[in-house]
């Protein structure tokens, strides 16, 4: 069973309407160079904040992300909005979510009995909610995403607010992939510190092996590599047990000493 507020509410928190629409986005612009997962979450907060407060129909509005298969609500202006979000993650089919695959925009009238999301169109239209527009965010990497525009207005949202809710879209889609491309950049900035990191394990290991062994270069690496195949683990990983067992030796002898 679930619970959904009564009635829908406007967002507590924003800036109040009406807004200019220019000034809104002027102050967006900055904001998009977005480094990690915590100002991602900023600036979709403003995003979602800002459509509501120049859209005039919209009731709540909120923006879906979908990374690796999981869709979630990554900001939100209302609660009810998260809760429709949230029921169409559940039954894994909604606007929000085709609109997030396809990239497209997709409305729904509540009260249109022929609708493709009767399930959805039921629930939202039980809580008030009269109109939903779903804007693909236009994002090319492994995130996909919508804005979710909810209204309990009874006349569809104008053509001007549609053109508006796609540049919002438009801003969040550069924020999320601003935010992918830095993730991408750190990821492969630590694959290529552990690359380092293993090639110069490898080298100590096979200068190890060619003085205690007196093997030519390339024999201790054919060894590294056949102990590697063996044991059935990384070549890194044997060497760096060579590498260890010798670090390990003086502290030996002192403690024999002793």
């Amino acid at each position: 069973m679930h619970d959904a507020p009564v009635t829908p509410a406007a967002p507590q928190a924003g800036p109040l309407r009406p807004a200019t629409p220019l000034r809104v986005l002027a102050e967006l612009g900055p904001m998009l160079q977005v480094e990690d997962r915590a100002s991602l979450t900023r600036v979709l907060q403003r995003v979602t904040a800002a459509a509501w407060s120049v859209v005039p129909e919209l009731t709540e509005v909120s923006v879906t992300l979908i990374e690796d298969g999981s869709p979630a609500t990554a900001a939100f202006a209302g609660s009810l909005a998260s809760y429709l979000d949230q029921r169409q993650y559940e039954e894994a089919f909604g606007p929000c979510l085709d609109a997030a695959v396809t990239g497209s925009t997709i409305a729904v009238d509540t009260a249109d009995p022929a609708s493709p999301y009767p399930e959805f169109r039921r629930v939202a239209a039980g809580v008030g909610i009269t109109q939903v527009v779903a804007v693909g965010l236009p994002i090319a990497h492994r995130t996909a995403g919508a804005l979710n525009l909810y209204s309990a207005s009874l006349r569809p949202l104008s053509p001007a607010s549609h053109a508006l809710a796609e540049t919002f879209a438009g801003f969040a889609a550069v924020a999320v992939a601003n935010a992918s491309r830095h993730a991408s950049a750190a990821e492969e900035a630590a694959h290529m510190r552990s690359a380092i990191r293993a090639h110069s394990v490898i080298e100590q290991a096979r200068g190890i092996l060619m003085a205690t062994g007196g093997t030519t270069a390339e024999e201790a690496i054919a060894q590294l590599a056949q102990e590697s195949r063996r044991q059935h683990r990384a070549i890194w990983d044997v060497a760096s047990e060579v590498v260890d067992r010798v670090r390990a030796q003086p502290r030996v002898r002192a403690q024999s000493q002793v």
